[in-house]
């Protein structure tokens, strides 16, 4: 054979080679990454040819899915209530990622989930029939929240402080997701919700961590009962007022002068919610006391699953002692969502026990088998001891009954609760934040539930702005929905 035609062919065989070994790759270990692909149209064809399964409130589908007229996508999703219920939701969209339940389950809810195929689905390779989300949202808190914060910026979450189920988590201003479900019209509607300043799209309940201001008060108070540092709430502190943050010549004073805030007990301290207390309190047990109890409660966990993913609450380290007194009342580098705040008042309620919050009670397929179940009560952590728990539900008490959480009583019912007043922007130039973080027993029943509201903006002056005056309210109407008969 003539050499230059036998270098031809080996060459012609090592193509014909190659060429076959990337067809392989190809199918064998790249197909399932390009299936996956989120610019794979047929995926979007596949999700969208059958109707999706449905989340659940009360025993009623909040979502549902609607035929489309033209086009390769068959039906689009639909919401009943959208605006409410979208903090819980998320959407789920011809043309975008789908977010919050409807990103976490995703699977379930188109039929791709494996736990879904029936052995016929499986010999037939055809989709299984979706499943459902049952959630523990309770409608009436729910509403009741998503009024009260009406077109104020903020967020509201309640907890039932012995199951742990999240009965309501709220956020305004809302959106209707039903405006990113149709891929014809969903890009218009996502220019202009993410133009907006408000920025509807966050998820403040879950995903918008801030300074909790006065509300960590009660965290440094566990700390310091827990500790021995005082004995119980109503014995005296070494407290001057102002305090001098240490290392500095700057004094911090109280927001009412004349609050009787020198020395004052914890009960005394958060009933006129007193800085000089809490921050000396903070600085005398030491950054790593105060960031111990505040682990306890929630905060620096990076995998705060609901089962949404919420966003890490903080409490810093490495700090010098005038910073770990601005921590003393929430301030510094401490930020909480609505949710963490929730769960410090549900570990008070409960007696010292932190109950895992959830927002999912099963999910099902599509004839109403259980495949995952989240058990009410599960995941109960001792946090305090019940007598600090009892303390501090009292201190509470006082704070409603004769301090700064006036707003939050309710006939027929003990509260307990804490306001705070959070400082925002560089030496406090925007509007303050106004938090209430809060629980109520009901006197005739054995219902209980804990609320957290933070209110970013609203139309008050920012001289009227409190916990008491914008916080409180919201979670005395969310409270008194979930006690109500």
């Amino acid at each position: 054979m003539n050499k230059t035609i036998r270098r031809a062919s080996v060459l012609t065989l090592l193509l014909v080679l190659a060429l076959l070994i990337r067809a392989t790759w190809v199918q064998f270990y790249e197909g399932r990454a390009l299936a996956d692909d989120s610019d794979n149209r047929r995926n979007a064809i596949e999700t969208y040819a059958e109707p999706l399964g449905n989340i659940i409130v009360a025993g009623e589908s909040i979502t549902g899915s609607a035929r489309t007229k033209g086009g390769d996508l068959a039906y689009k999703r639909t919401y009943e209530n959208g605006p409410l219920y979208a903090a819980v939701t998320g959407y789920a969209s011809q043309a975008y990622a789908p977010t919050q339940l409807e990103g976490v389950y995703q699977d379930l809810l188109n039929g791709t989930d494996p736990r879904l195929k029936t052995v016929m689905d499986t010999v037939t390779d055809r989709r299984a029939e979706p499943g459902d989300v049952v959630t523990t949202i309770d409608p009436a808190v729910q509403k009741a929240a998503y009024e009260a914060l009406g077109d104020k910026k903020g967020a509201a979450v309640a907890i039932d402080p012995g199951t742990g189920r999240i009965l309501a988590a709220v956020s305004t201003p809302s959106y209707d997701p039903a405006s990113l479900t149709d891929a014809n019209t969903a890009g218009e509607a996502w220019k202009e919700l993410t133009a907006d300043p408000d920025k509807p799209l966050t998820n403040r309940a879950l995903r918008r961590p801030l300074p909790p201001g006065s509300t960590f008060k009660l965290v440094v108070a566990a700390a310091a009962l827990e500790d021995g540092l005082y004995g119980s709430v109503d014995e005296k502190t070494d407290s001057p007022d102002p305090y001098t943050l240490p290392g500095t010549v700057t004094d911090l004073t109280n927001e009412n002068p004349d609050a009787p805030c020198e020395d004052a007990s914890l009960r005394v301290a958060l009933q006129y919610s007193c800085n000089n207390v809490f921050a000396k309190t903070a600085v005398t047990l030491g950054q790593d006391k105060v960031r111990a109890m505040a682990e306890k409660f929630g905060f620096n966990d990076e995998t705060q699953d609901v089962p949404v993913r919420a966003y890490t609450s903080v409490y810093p380290s490495d700090m010098v002692p005038s910073q770990t007194a601005l921590t003393g009342i929430g301030q510094f580098d401490v930020t909480a969502t609505p949710l963490q705040m929730a769960m410090v008042s549900a570990a008070i309620a409960n007696g010292g026990e932190l109950v895992s919050p959830h927002m999912v009670s099963r999910v099902t397929d599509s004839g109403g088998d259980v495949l995952e179940e989240y058990e009410d009560g599960a995941g109960a952590e001792r946090i305090v001891s019940a007598s600090t728990a009892e303390q501090l539900q009292s201190a509470m008490e006082t704070v409603v009954e004769e301090g700064t959480g006036s707003n939050a009583r309710m006939s027929g019912a003990t509260v307990g609760g804490k306001t705070g007043t959070a400082q925002h922007g560089e030496n406090n130039s925007e509007t303050p934040y106004a938090w209430f973080t809060s629980y109520a027993k009901s006197d005739s029943s054995d219902q209980e539930v804990a609320v957290a509201v933070v209110v970013e903006q609203s139309d008050a002056a920012r001289s009227e702005v409190s916990g008491n005056g914008l916080a409180a309210p919201v979670a005395e109407a969310a409270m008194e929905a979930a006690l109500r008969d």
